[in-house]
């Protein structure tokens, strides 16, 4: 059965105070009730309480898609408003303590903290997750292993997290290096079919590693509830316009790698160790560096791997009907991605109030 290459597209924000500029949970939660008023079970909170995640519904092409996206980081940034709050997408916050932040009161969040300590209050980071359907969970698999290769590619494309409590860390992903603390992430290993899948989750549950797949937090995984490919390598890019790019490629590599699998081909797939070392890369030079091309055996500029990689899925794009958005990551290379653009609001300004005021006018473009 062909897959629907669906799209659903959730974004995780950060709540904002207008005069400091700094994280502000919100008070009682407040926000997230008045959001499930307006827009039913799309909005929901998360373990630290000034982040918000936003969810579409299922979308069936990128048209819904950005009809979903743009009208939900309008009710969002209008709902914080009213709340004296502003909405920032960023994938962490660039002075903000995450030692005196409030965790949700939910007993599953505060399981999560019992469980994991140190490592779950640390974890204060904003991500972008693209669920794309495939209905048929054998082949679910087969495409999460090839897609693989391709996550390093879209972390350097989204990474906007180059600042940790008042620090130029380097990087320009430091979201994936806080993330990484936790079990069962980064990239995963592959598996030869859906029930060898099963029975690694039957294994981790059986031996009360975890109580069920969703702690299972891998840059892609099959999602255990849906019939979908989740893609989660990404840090929440400050424009809906470039959440709609990533989405876009992130279907278009599915539906590419499934047209290859209907023919009897593949794509090469890499082990997990070559795959971190382009992940690295991705994570501390994002579009700036170079990536390994590991069929060449040679390193290659992170830009020219991206225009081979859109000249790779370009024969899906039309029968998909993305190729506004596909092209927008033409603009993303042009512009440079969120880090790029934080880091040259600091070195202009040196004042890390003025990169979030930067962040929160980016987060209202276009809508």
């Amino acid at each position: 059965m062909k897959p629907s290459f669906s799209i659903g597209i959730e974004e995780e924000y950060q709540t904002i105070d207008p005069v400091s500029f700094d994280l502000r949970s919100h008070i009682n939660a407040e926000i997230i009730a008045k959001g499930k008023r307006q827009l039913d079970e799309r909005i929901k909170a998360e373990m630290h309480q000034s982040v918000v995640e936003v969810g579409t519904g299922v979308c069936r092409n990128m048209q819904e898609a950005r009809a979903d996206i743009i009208n939900l980081r309008r009710a969002m940034v209008t709902l914080a408003r009213d709340n004296g709050l502003l909405l920032c997408a960023g994938g962490t916050h660039p002075f903000a303590d995450w030692r005196v932040q409030d965790i949700y009161p939910d007993e599953r969040y505060h399981r999560v903290v019992e469980d994991m300590q140190l490592v779950a209050r640390s974890n204060l980071i904003f991500g972008l997750h693209v669920h794309i359907g495939v209905e048929d969970r054998e082949v679910a698999i087969h495409l999460m292993n090839q897609v693989r290769y391709f996550l390093p590619h879209l972390l350097a494309l989204s990474a906007n997290s180059p600042f940790w409590i008042g620090l130029n860390t380097g990087l320009e992903s430091y979201r994936c290096k806080v993330f990484d603390k936790f079990p069962r992430t980064n990239i995963p290993d592959t598996f030869t079919s859906w029930a060898d899948y099963e029975s690694f989750v039957n294994l981790l549950v059986k031996t009360n590693s975890m109580d069920n797949a969703k702690k299972i937090w891998w840059d892609v995984r099959p999602h255990p509830f849906f019939s979908t490919v989740e893609v989660r390598i990404c840090d929440i890019p400050l424009r809906a316009d470039e959440s709609l790019a990533l989405a876009a490629l992130i279907q278009a590599t599915m539906a590419k790698l499934y047209k290859l699998h209907s023919r009897n081909q593949g794509f090469r797939m890499y082990s997990r160790a070559l795959i971190m070392e382009n992940k690295w890369r991705a994570a501390r030079y994002g579009l700036r560096g170079k990536l390994i091309d590991f069929g060449r055996e040679t390193e290659v500029p992170a830009k020219d791997l991206m225009l081979e990689y859109l000249d790779f899925v370009d024969d899906v794009v039309d029968e998909l009907g993305s190729r506004s958005e596909i092209d927008y990551i033409k603009t993303i290379l042009e512009r440079g991605n969120g880090a790029e653009r934080q880091l040259a609001v600091f070195k202009e300004t040196g004042d890390l109030k003025k990169v979030v005021e930067y962040m929160v006018a980016e987060t209202q473009a276009g809508l």
